[in-house]
Formats: C-alpha cells, structure tokens, sequence
C-alpha cells in the first residue's frame, strides 16, 4: 500500500493575484467617466454651444440697442433674460440626452455592467451635468452683464446693488434645476423625443393653458395661478424685470425656487426609485 504523500503549505496553489491596481470603486470614478462621456460626445457641444451663442447674441443685441435710462428699472444682466428664455431649451435638451442616448445606443448596459451600483452611477450624471450646465449658464450670463455694465454703467444708469447679480446666478441655478428635471424625466421615460416633448411642454405649454383658463369665470382662478407660477415668469422675476403690482402681480422668485425644488426633487426621487429595480 501507498502511503498518501502530504504536500507542504508551501506549495499549495494560491490564488491569482493581478499586477494592476485594483482599487475599490467609489464616486469618484464614476464623476470621471460620465464627465469622458459629456465632453466626448457631440450633442454636449451642440446644446452647450447653442446656449451660449443664444444668450450672448440676444444679450449683446439688447445692450446694443439699449440706453442708459432703461437700466434705471432693469439690471444689467436683464438683457441675458431674452436669450436665456430660448436657451433654457439647450439645457433641458442636454440634460435629457445625458441618460437617453445611452438607452438609446445600448451603452446603459455596459454602464451598468461595469459600474454595478446604479444609485453611483445616476448621482455622478447628477453631478457632473449640474455643474457643467450652471457653469456654461452661469458664464454667458455674466458676460451679458459685464458688457451692460461697461456700456451703460453711467450716472442716468442709476444705482445698481449686488443683489441683482446674485438674482441671476438664482436664474442660473433656476435654468440647471429645469435641467435637472429634464435628466429626471428621461430616466423615468428612457426616450429622447418623448422626455424632450415632456419637458418642453411643461416649460411653454402653462402661460397658453394660464390664458385660456382665465377666460372662462369657473377656472379663472385656476388659470391665474398658473399664469403666475410657470418657468418664463420666474425668469423674469429672478432676472430683475419690472412688474406692475396689483392682484394679477406674480409672486416673488423665492416661491418660484421653492416650486421648481419640490418639483425637481420629486422626479429625482422618482429616477433613483426607478433605475434602482428595472432591468436596464
């Protein structure tokens, strides 16, 4: 009979061990790949650019056409508020594309693959979308602003505070929540042209629907409420545009900001919900 040989702890198999660095996945990687994606796709240039040239271009215009007696009753950043009203749309665009192009493409599945962890992945496109677009935003507004200031910023311009530059960045941060939304809602809906025709009804669609209803005596409290609370009009608000008082006068840009967080924030709950239990 054989004797059974034992072999040594030594030479016992081990397991493979790879040379490259595995470091343990976190948010920060996913910042940096969904921030690879954004620059290197072209609809970011588009949309960005689109922006950009749309608030200047009207912005510039204004100033231009402008005179120093009109910024009595404006900022100088209200010029901005014309091209912002179209390019809000560039934002809302973009921010729909940012999940929908990867549904549309397959690309999710691959995301998901090699990023398990859905709720990582969905805050990094959060993130990185938030910031790209408040910055561009931010950006083309000021330049409108400097530009009014240096041609109009003599004594018949009268005494403008800081506060009206700090009600733009609000617009700012109002226009990046809209897109914000516009990601929300594509997350839910997974579909580019249905998520932008969501957003771009919720955004142009109220002051129509507003006017209609205050014709009729039953809805007109109805119709006044949504003429008074809808994107244009907290725009206008944020940015400093005068407005009669009286009964029909719209609300200050800090009930505006308050509606357009719990709005934002409930489709943002919806998408994390959402993404977290569906397939792909």
């Amino acid at each position: 009979m054989t004797p059974t040989r034992t072999t040594p702890a030594a030479e016992q198999p081990k397991g493979y061990r790879s040379p490259l660095p595995t470091p343990r996945p976190h948010l920060g990687h996913a910042l940096a790949s969904e921030w690879t994606k954004m620059v290197s796709v072209r609809s970011t240039l588009f949309t960005l650019g689109s922006l950009v040239l749309t608030v200047v271009g009207f912005g510039i215009l204004f100033v231009a056409q402008s005179t120093d007696l009109e910024y009595v009753n404006i900022s100088f950043t209200t010029p901005a508020l014309f091209g912002l009203l179209v390019g809000q749309v560039a934002v809302m665009v973009l921010g729909v594309l940012t999940i929908t192009s990867e549904h549309a493409t397959g690309l999710v599945r691959t995301t998901f693959t090699a990023a398990p962890n859905r709720y990582r992945v969905l805050t990094a496109k959060y993130l990185v979308f938030s910031v790209t677009a408040f910055v561009t935003t931010a950006l083309a507004v000021f330049v409108v602003g400097v530009a009014a200031a240096i041609v109009h910023g003599g004594a018949d311009a009268g005494p403008h505070a800081a506060r009206e530059w700090l009600g733009a960045l609000a617009g700012c941060f109002y226009v990046t929540l809209l897109g914000v939304l516009a990601l929300a809602v594509g997350a839910l809906v997974r579909h580019s042209a249905g998520a932008i025709a969501a957003m771009l009804g919720l955004v142009t669609l109220p002051p129509v629907i507003g006017a209609m209803l205050s014709v009729w005596d039953a809805a007109a409290p109805v119709g006044r409420a949504v003429l008074q609370y809808n994107a244009p009009v907290a725009l206008m608000r944020l940015f400093g545009m005068p407005e009669g008082g009286g009964p029909g006068a719209s609300p200050g840009g800090v009930s505006h900001m308050v509606l357009i967080l719990l709005v934002t924030g409930g489709a943002v709950a919806a998408s994390y919900a959402t993404v977290g239990r569906r397939d792909v």
